[in-house]
């Protein structure tokens, strides 16, 4: 085990040896093992968006065990994914790549102000399942944000128990933000917060931009010259908001977009003191090789082997 991933172990005092077993299972697989970096394929999109405007422009993803593939020979250091897809493949590929069950979902086939999601799934099923870790989605800024923390607290509490991390999506939405307060950087720092105080392992954030969304936050933003001006300033303050960086924070990949956006993305998140991202979209929407590709270079942009 290297020293960079012996470190990050000692930020979880709290953890029993099972929760850092599997942690150091996350942090020691796939092309970026022993680095202290994350690149996770996530594969949630079919049931968050539809499964047409999810694969459809790529029809071999429609099968959930091209995803266990995709993740496998990318070399990523985990795949996660709803109950479906895992049970769909967790036999066939059992021990090859370390799983996250995603234990809440949400569809847009009625489109709400304030966003919920539902339990799909349980700590039971992960452990069934062979996973290191659940996912978790929460919302701050709805109007059900209060029982969606209560609803996680519970639930980590059931997966430490069970020697399993926690990871949180934590994603700014609802009437409580406008549309560009979901990533303004007081409202991505305050979530990933958040997500820590809730007792996360790991915090999925999607990438701040440089707008400031709350008036008495952003007094205190400009009164103490946060600096933000860059993107990778951006991700160092963010990360700096989850305990001063002894949380792990990975980035959302986002929508599709093109190669050169995607690479000056991961140096900000990269040179900001990100620890990695996590990239669905991006990923399962290209051909196999394309994505292999991709992902090697957002491999290497975090290993320090390309520029």
């Amino acid at each position: 085990m290297s020293e960079r991933v012996k470190e990050i172990l000692s930020w979880y005092g709290s953890d029993s040896p099972g929760t850092l077993t599997n942690l150091a299972r996350l942090l020691t697989a796939g092309t970026l093992a022993g680095t202290g970096k994350l690149v996770i394929l996530p594969v949630d999109q079919g049931v968050e968006h539809g499964p047409a405007r999810s694969f459809a422009v790529n029809p071999p993803a429609y099968d959930p065990r091209y995803h266990f593939e995709l993740a496998i020979e990318a070399g990523c250091n985990a795949y996660a994914a709803p109950l479906g897809f895992l049970e769909a493949g967790a036999r066939e590929f059992a021990g090859r790549v370390p799983l996250i069950l995603k234990l809440n979902n949400h569809d847009v086939l009625l489109e709400e102000k304030d966003p919920n999601q539902a339990i799909t799934g349980s700590v039971r099923d992960a452990l069934r399942l062979g996973c290191v870790a659940i996912g978790f989605t929460i919302y701050p800024g709805s109007e059900h944000r209060l029982s969606m923390y209560e609803q996680i607290r519970a639930m980590a509490e059931e997966a430490k128990a069970s020697g399993l991390a926690v990871v949180i999506w934590s994603y700014p939405r609802g009437s409580g933000l406008s549309k560009d307060g979901e990533t303004a950087t007081d409202v991505t720092a305050y979530a990933a917060h958040i997500a820590a105080q809730l007792g996360a392992h790991i915090i999925k954030v999607k990438l701040p931009s440089a707008h400031l969304e709350q008036a008495a936050a952003k007094k205190v933003y400009e009164a103490t010259q946060v600096p933000i001006g860059t993107l990778a300033e951006r991700v160092r303050h963010v990360v700096q908001a989850a305990f001063n960086g002894r949380r792990i924070v990975i980035f959302s990949g986002g929508a599709a977009a093109k190669d050169d956006q995607v690479f000056d993305e991961v140096r900000a998140i990269r040179d900001g003191g990100g620890f990695g991202s996590i990239i669905g979209r991006n990923s399962f929407q290209r051909k196999k090789p394309d994505a292999l590709k991709f992902l090697g270079t957002v491999m290497g942009l975090y290993a320090g082997t390309q520029k």
